[in-house]
């Protein structure tokens, strides 16, 4: 089996008197999607932000490539080549696609005493880059806010391959797309892992995850409640899991009895 590239063992996280992580282990390998699973308040956003540098595990520890690794912020994981795409994604609508794609790392070129942006190459990586992907710009220079909810999730994503991101940490990715949009987005997924990149896909679609996943990990209130090889698992007993089988059969039997008695 391949090192991992990124695992967290045993990690618990504190805020005060609330548990927001108890003894978590994850781990993500070269080539693979590892989807995390949960509901609301399952501690998904905790967790992706210990794995990103937002926060420090109080207990437990982190790994990278097999070696201890603590992370003091958001930069130190970029420096390890873990990047993560948020759900507001970090784009500026009103800039173009290119200065969006270099944002906070423009390329520069001298101009006799001066340095200035380099709009002709941010331009032509930027169009390439995400043709690579499969997004035919009509402009690199056309606004973000013209791209639709699936161009502009390739971009962000597009971009962090692009600065040798070797785990991308993808938060609810399809969350807000349309069929066609979300499957733009999933192929983009398995195009990343035939990359030899590790993903980290947090969801709570179940249906989109099953289809690229190839672990999945569930969370409920903070723990694990286990993580299953595809093969292990069907997407159905993964939707039973994650939805609290017994209790939504608790609950249709409510149903029927309330219907029953009102005839």
């Amino acid at each position: 089996m391949d090192t991992p590239l990124v695992e967290l063992k045993s990690v618990s996280k504190y805020f005060g008197s609330v548990i927001a992580l108890k003894d978590v282990s994850f781990d993500v390998r070269p080539g693979e999607v590892h989807c995390l699973l949960g509901d609301n308040g399952a501690g998904k956003s905790t967790l992706i932000k210990v794995l990103s540098g937002v926060h420090s595990p109080d207990e437990g520890e982190i790994l990278v490539g097999g070696t201890h690794t603590r992370f003091n912020s958001p930069k130190d994981t970029l420096d390890k080549g873990i990047a993560t795409v948020y759900q507001d994604l970090a784009l500026v609508p009103l800039m173009s696609v290119a200065r969006n794609f270099f944002l906070g790392r423009e390329p520069l070129k001298k101009t006799w005493f001066l340095h200035q942006f380099d709009i002709e190459y941010a331009n032509r990586t930027a169009y390439k880059e995400l043709s690579d992907m499969g997004i035919q710009l009509r402009n690199p220079e056309q606004p973000v806010g013209t791209l639709s909810g699936g161009e502009r999730q390739c971009l962000a994503i597009a971009r962090a391959i692009h600065f040798g991101a070797k785990v991308l940490i993808l938060d609810e990715p399809t969350s807000a797309l349309g069929v066609h949009q979300a499957s733009v987005v999933l192929k983009l997924i398995v195009q990343s892992k035939a990359r030899g990149i590790g993903v980290i896909f947090i969801s709570h679609n179940v249906h989109h995850a099953y289809v690229v996943g190839d672990r999945f990990t569930l969370l409920k209130r903070g723990k694990s409640a286990g993580t299953y090889q595809k093969n292990e698992i069907s997407r159905d007993q993964l939707l039973n899991l994650m939805a609290g089988g017994k209790e939504l059969v608790d609950l249709e039997q409510e149903i029927i009895k309330l219907s029953n008695g009102k005839r």
